[in-house]
């Protein structure tokens, strides 16, 4: 049996951060957990990555391509699309090791996790690479304090929940940066 969480959320949201923190605290509880980076616009992050989507495919490649000329986010769609139809190269990066505990650092398009289907079907073809998968879905705390804003949060995560149909978290990040007003407001 394997183990993953799908690290999901809107751009800036504290994805890698999270990724980076929990890889810190196994380490210092003398466990593994490995990171896969599934966001081909990354520039940099707080750990070495088990599998990284930028060796198979990266947006500037897309996005610079004469015949496809695709803007940000219609590359990290191709991008990951991309991924989907090498699916074999990512199985043979994640090898095959029972007990496995890996996070995959997903991109920050929300469509990729709302709606279309490319994020659900790597969650079938991981599922049977014999994974269980739980969902964290990541928000800033503060774009949550505005009524209309919170409302587009949690729809957006419910929309999440009933695309991909599994296990689902949902977190509030970055509250250490709310003011006492804002975290009070949030909490009513």
């Amino acid at each position: 049996m394997r183990y993953a969480q799908l690290v999901v959320g809107p751009a800036g949201s504290g994805k890698s951060t999270y990724c980076s923190t929990l890889v810190k605290h196994a380490s210092d509880s003398g466990r593994v957990i490995e990171v896969v980076n599934l966001d081909p616009a990354a520039e940099h992050f707080d750990y070495e990555p088990l599998v990284d989507i930028r060796e198979l495919i990266h947006l500037d490649d897309a996005m610079e391509d004469e015949e496809l000329q695709f803007g940000p986010n219609g590359g990290l769609v191709f991008c990951v699309e991309t991924l989907l139809e090498n699916i074999d190269w990512l199985e043979e990066q994640l090898g095959d090791v029972d007990d496995d505990y890996i996070l995959f650092d997903c991109p920050g398009q929300i469509e990729l996790y709302t709606h279309l289907p490319v994020m659900r079907k790597l969650v079938d073809q991981l599922q049977h690479w014999n994974f269980r998968i739980c969902v964290v879905f990541l928000v800033d705390s503060q774009f949550m304090v505005d009524g209309a804003k919170f409302m587009s949060g949690t729809m957006a995560a419910l929309s999440v929940m009933v695309n991909l149909e599994l296990s689902h978290v949902n977190i509030l990040t970055k509250m250490d940066l709310l003011g006492k007003s804002a975290r009070k407001q949030l909490d009513e």
